[in-house]
């Protein structure tokens, strides 16, 4: 049930978002294993002047930039599977923005299972309810 925000750097693009969504939401299903019917995805574009990099706007710098921060339940994935999906992530919205700085971000956040759910339930209660 992870739930994802993308911000973009530049003027909305529809188009450039539904490929970006497509792509983490591919490597969250394939690398981390999430069920593809509960990711939820935010997406949003921030203009390079308004966006800053060491002090400089990426308008500046004549760059891109995005941040990814990713939510899932605390537990679920492996050291491994995370710092894979990172570089995948990076690789792939890199390729799809262009022009990337480096100091692009994604935030894996391992939310606790009793602090963490969707539908009115935790995590923790869908586990402890799948047990018995």
């Amino acid at each position: 049930m992870p739930h994802l925000n993308l911000h973009i750097s530049g003027p909305a693009d529809n188009e450039l978002a539904r490929r970006a969504t497509a792509a983490v939401a591919d490597l969250t299903v394939d690398i981390l294993g999430k069920r593809r019917e509960l990711i939820a995805i935010e997406v949003r574009f921030i203009e390079r002047a308004q966006w800053f990099i060491g002090g400089q706007s990426l308008e500046e710098l004549g760059k891109n930039t995005f941040f990814l921060d990713i939510s899932i339940t605390d537990e679920t994935n492996t050291k491994d599977e995370k710092a894979r999906f990172i570089e995948q992530a990076y690789a792939q919205l890199a390729a799809l923005i262009g022009e990337v700085h480096e100091v692009s971000y994604i935030h894996v956040v391992d939310a606790r299972a009793a602090a963490y759910g969707y539908g009115g339930a935790t995590q923790e209660h869908r586990y402890q309810a799948a047990k018995g």
